[in-house]
């Protein structure tokens, strides 16, 4: 019941970017950007820019629905009675207050055996702050402090937004290139067009294409925001607790591979990719982010 439930959300929430996004075109004014004479540059551009900023900037907007919907993740009360869920909260709030916040954001639990904790949310006023079961249960409290002030340093830097205009910006000029490309791959001699249903396939194979190289550029901001996520925990919990949550998450790591553990090794924070994967590596390994906070001053 759960999977038909999740799947019936995510083509909802689909269905209404597609929805809310046809309608912007509209109301722009946005007119085809193919016609007899070739391409309408501006109309492709403006086209482009609705469909790849729009897209990321709505579902930046349903993060938090989305996370606590399609992940399970249960929002905690402030005024809980459970002593455990109470100090969770009691953690992010004091981190927060450091931080600076507007407001102090939600803190979620989600039942899960991987070892995780993430932030979410459209603003710093708006934002959600969930961990795992496999990461209470693993981690002491001086870690779990450090993971937590690595979660809302994410917040404070206002990585989200930051994170969502790179990856629209990237959709919009995949989805530009790709239809320029496009056209003039199935344009003959003559000036004739190929059968539009070619088209739509080579502009299918050049956007999977070209956002591969996206994907490089987005991964590499991504390890540079972790990185800075790293020392805003160490100043806001302490430099030697952000260390000991990360060598309890390398041991871990070393662990999962040793066993095979699939809810481990999937971590995103414990991957360990090589070569040429390594520049689609979202997360730094997990060696070098110890050893920079070590040689911080």
């Amino acid at each position: 019941m759960k999977i038909a439930k999740r799947i019936s959300l995510f083509l909802a929430v689909n269905l209404l970017i597609l929805l809310t996004l046809s309608l912007t075109l509209n109301v722009l004014g946005v007119q085809p950007y193919l016609n007899a004479s070739g391409i309408n540059y501006g109309a492709l551009m403006a086209f482009c820019l609705v469909w790849g900023m729009g897209g990321a900037l709505i579902s930046l907007g349903l993060s938090r629905i989305l996370a606590k919907w399609m992940m399970g993740v249960k929002v905690i009360d402030p005024n809980t009675s459970d002593p455990a869920m109470a100090s969770l909260v009691q953690t992010v709030h004091n981190l927060a207050k450091a931080a600076g916040l507007p407001k102090m954001p939600e803190v979620g639990y989600y039942n899960s055996p991987e070892i995780n904790a993430f932030a979410t949310g459209p603003t710093k006023s708006r934002a959600l702050v969930a961990v795992s079961a496999g990461l209470l249960e693993s981690m002491d409290r001086e870690q779990l402090e450090g993971v937590l002030g690595h979660e809302i340093s994410h917040i404070a830097n206002g990585d989200m937004v930051t994170m969502t205009l790179l990856q629209g910006v990237i959709n919009a000029f995949v989805m530009f290139l790709a239809r320029v490309i496009a056209f003039f791959i199935t344009r003959s001699k003559d000036g004739e067009r190929s059968s539009p249903w070619m088209n739509f396939l080579i502009v299918i194979v050049l956007e999977i294409v070209l956002s591969a190289f996206g994907m490089i550029a987005v991964a590499a901001f991504s390890r540079r925001r972790e990185f800075r996520a790293d020392a805003g925990s160490a100043r806001l919990a302490g430099r030697e607790k952000m260390i000991s949550a990360l060598e309890a998450l390398r041991r871990t790591t070393q662990y999962a591979d040793l066993t095979g553990n699939a809810s481990v090794a999937a971590m995103k924070i414990a991957g360990k990719p090589k070569g040429f994967f390594a520049l689609f590596a979202t997360h730094p390994p997990l060696e070098a982010r110890i050893e920079r906070l070590k040689a911080a001053i």
